[in-house]
């Protein structure tokens, strides 16, 4: 019996621009879909949430990361991709 776990793959860090414009838009859709976080007393439309991804992205607050063991993307913080990056060093 092979007691070994599998190789976990450090995650990518995926420049936005280099996504189609369609790609990027389907990302954006899906994180802002799947997040579920409560915007207080005021609900944004899904546009206004996709807008104000944008500009994270734009400040450089937020960097999407492709993981290969998921095989998926997904948005972090700066912070949390530095944590994350840590654990594979």
């Amino acid at each position: 019996m092979d007691s070994q776990k599998p190789e976990v793959i450090p995650p990518i860090l995926v420049a936005p621009e280099a996504l189609s414009p369609e790609a990027l838009q389907n990302v954006l859709e899906s994180f802002v879909l799947r997040e579920g976080t409560d915007y207080g007393n005021t609900e944004l439309s899904l546009e206004q949430k996709i807008k104000n991804l944008k500009i994270r992205i734009q400040k450089k607050e937020i960097v999407l990361a492709f993981d290969p063991n998921s095989e998926s993307l997904t948005f972090l913080t700066q912070g949390e991709w530095t944590k994350l990056n840590k654990q594979f060093q």
